[in-house]
């Protein structure tokens, strides 16, 4: 996926650009790819953040960052050739505890998100992407966070039918079930979750270019179930569920062990693999491809994106962060936005994008 990018219309997308955590690497992160001219050729950004903390993590980053700088989404100019910075003036860097997850750090980076989003629902961005969020502190700003979907549904206010994607290049992961305990899992499987996850999957891989796409889908016991020595889930759910999938006419074949089925994915027999639980899956595509990997919230109008990797506390603050996922993701969401864009004005071309129903 090459990061030199151009518009497929004849106007560019718009992404609105969500700073996330600042106590980690996104700040850094932010004033690294706002530093790069490789993504102004391709797209329009709205950056929303407080510009004290760009500022900062430009700092940090050892880079300067050319911006047009406005007060608010209403004073966003229709044209523009450099990267737009909203300041909303929402955390003064002082509140700032670097590897610390705080209240005010999930305030900062809920509020950049929501109007990221809501700038999409009205159609003045195409698409949304987002530096690192650390989880901890978005629950201690919203309460009942539990993950992305969660609260891009309240915000939109739906409850439409959404998931989680991993992308890494060409191969995708999709998931039955996501950021649940492990103990409930099993018992979260059923015909109907692993056909909705399979629908949603080929919906949003045929909107982003695949003609079908081809879907392995792994088992849940080690060895697939070995035949129901090892439990009954791979007999009694999940390849009915297969079964199901093929007479509706989906390229699908399982279920397959899940320590295998990647490295068949990987050599290309397959387009995507549909796992039971969030790290059967992680655990692979991050092996695979760490500083690459995107994730990807498919199901609504308009592409999500974001580096799979998350806020690396660890590393705040050193200016080592590497910028190659959120280069692909901000690449991917600027790909789609273009699709999204086509696709509102009327144009008819290939799409790539993941406004799926």
């Amino acid at each position: 996926m090459s990061a030199h990018l151009s518009s497929t219309t004849s106007e560019k997308p718009t992404v609105a650009f969500a700073m996330g955590d600042p106590a980690g690497i996104s700040p850094e992160l932010a004033a690294k790819l706002l530093a790069a001219d490789e993504f102004r050729a391709g797209a329009n950004l709205v950056v929303l953040g407080d510009l004290r903390v760009l500022e900062q993590g430009a700092k940090v980053a050892g880079v300067a960052v050319d911006v047009e700088i406005v007060s608010s989404e209403s004073a966003i100019p229709d044209v523009f050739d450099r990267p737009v910075f909203v300041d909303l003036k929402n955390l003064s860097p002082d509140q700032v505890v670097p590897a610390i997850a705080t209240l005010e750090g999930g305030i900062y980076a809920t509020e950049n998100f929501r109007r990221a989003l809501l700038m999409a629902q009205s159609g003045r961005a195409d698409a949304v992407f987002f530096t690192p969020f650390n989880k901890k502190a978005m629950r201690l700003a919203y309460e009942g966070y539990d993950d992305e979907i969660r609260f891009v549904r309240d915000v939109l206010k739906t409850s439409t039918a959404a998931s989680e994607f991993n992308v890494l290049g060409k191969l995708w992961n999709a998931r039955v079930t996501s950021h649940i305990p492990l103990s409930q899992v099993a018992s979260a499987i059923s015909e109907q979750s692993i056909l909705r996850s399979l629908t949603l999957a080929d919906q949003c891989m045929r909107a982003a270019g695949f003609n079908p796409p081809r879907i392995a889908v792994a088992g849940l016991n080690p060895h697939a179930g070995d035949g129901g020595n090892f439990g009954s889930e791979e007999i009694d759910v999940i390849e009915p569920a297969v079964r199901q999938a093929l007479a509706r006419g989906f390229a699908v074949e399982g279920p397959f062990p899940s320590d295998t089925v990647f490295l068949r994915a990987k050599n290309g027999d397959f387009d995507a693999v549909l796992t039971m639980y969030h790290d059967q899956g992680q655990i692979a595509m991050k092996l695979m491809g760490f500083d690459r990997g995107v994730t990807l919230i498919g199901g609504f109008p308009f592409p999500i994106c974001t580096p799979a990797h998350g806020t690396a506390y660890e590393i705040a603050g050193r200016g080592i962060a590497n910028l190659g996922a959120s280069r692909e993701a901000l690449s991917l969401a600027i790909r789609m936005g273009a699709e999204v864009r086509a696709r509102r004005s009327g144009v008819e071309e290939p799409r790539l994008s993941v406004a799926c129903s």
